[in-house]
C-alpha cells in the first residue's frame, strides 16, 4: 500500500489511472499511474496547508485549478528579462525565418495505414516507379496513371506549400531535401509519395521585434517547468512516503 504522509492510495486507484500511461509494459504503466497519484496527493496536501480550496480537486478542472493556484502562491517565479530574450534571439537568429517555399509534383500510392498487404503492395509499386523516373520516364503520364491525388490532373503539381499546409511526416521529409527527384518515395498515413522539388525558395529573416513576444514565452515557459521541477523535489523530499520508490521513476522530475 502507498502511503503519502499516512494518506492512501488505493490500489483500485492506481489500476484505474494506468490507462492514461501508455508503456511498453504494465510495471511501467503502473509506475507512471502511481507517481502521478503521489505527486498529485503532495500537491493537495500542500495546498490545503495553504489554505488552498482543494475539495474539488479530484476533477480534472479543479485540479487544473488549484495547482494553479498554489504555484501562484508557493513558487517565486522568475520572468525573462529583455537582455535575455535579445540574447536568445541573438543566439538563435537561424530559428527565426519565414517558412521556406516549394514548389513540387508528387504521385500518391494510396494505401490504408491498417492494411500491411496494401501498403507493401502501394511500396513496392513506388520503388518501381521511382527507378522508370530516374530512367527518363515522363512524372506528368505516371501522376495520371497511378496518383490518387486530384494532382494527377495538373502533372502531379501540389503548386507552392509552406510549412503546416501538409502532414507532418511529409513535411519533414520534403523541407530537408533539395531540388530534384528525391531518391526514395515517402511515407505518410496516406500511402507512398514520389516527389519532385521543381524549386526551394529559402525563408526570409525575422527581426527581433516580430519574434520578440514568442522568444519570451518560450524562455518563461521553460524556467516554469525546471522551477516547477525542483519545487515537486523539495516537496517529495518533505514528505512521508510508504510503499514507492521515486528512485525507480524514469521521470524527467527525477533526473
Amino acid at each position: 500500500m502507498i502511503k503519502v504522509n499516512d494518506v492512501a492510495i488505493a490500489e483500485s486507484a492506481i489500476h484505474e489511472e494506468m490507462q492514461y500511461h501508455p508503456a511498453d509494459s504494465q510495471r511501467q504503466a503502473m509506475l507512471k499511474a502511481a507517481e502521478t497519484l503521489v505527486i498529485g496527493e503532495i500537491l493537495r496536501q500542500r495546498a490545503s496547508h495553504l489554505g488552498i480550496d482543494v475539495a474539488d480537486s479530484h476533477e480534472q478542472a479543479g485540479q487544473n485549478d488549484f495547482i494553479e493556484q498554489l504555484m501562484a502562491q508557493d513558487i517565486d517565479l522568475p520572468y525573462a528579462s529583455d537582455e535575455e530574450c535579445h540574447h536568445y534571439f541573438d543566439k538563435n537568429r537561424q530559428r527565426f525565418s519565414t517558412s521556406p517555399l516549394l514548389e513540387l509534383r508528387h504521385i500518391l500510392l494510396a494505401a490504408d495505414p491498417q492494411d500491411e498487404v496494401q501498403r507493401a503492395d502501394s511500396q513496392t509499386l513506388a520503388d518501381s516507379l521511382l527507378l522508370k523516373l530516374r530512367g527518363g520516364a515522363d512524372f506528368a503520364e505516371l501522376a495520371k496513371q497511378y496518383s490518387a491525388c486530384p494532382s494527377k490532373n495538373t502533372a502531379g503539381s501540389l503548386g507552392q506549400i509552406s510549412a503546416g499546409q501538409t502532414v507532418p511526416e511529409f513535411e519533414r521529409q520534403v523541407f530537408a531535401a533539395e531540388p530534384g527527384l528525391l531518391p526514395a518515395a515517402i511515407e505518410s498515413r496516406y500511402g507512398f509519395h514520389l516527389v519532385y522539388i521543381d524549386r526551394k525558395i529559402a525563408g526570409k529573416p525575422l527581426d527581433y521585434p516580430q519574434v520578440e513576444a514568442r522568444i519570451r514565452q518560450y524562455l518563461n515557459e521553460r524556467v516554469k517547468a525546471k522551477a516547477t521541477a525542483h519545487y515537486i523535489q523539495s516537496l517529495i523530499q518533505e514528505t512521508r512516503l510508504e510503499g514507492f520508490d521515486f528512485s525507480l521513476s524514469d521521470s524527467p522530475l527525477m533526473q
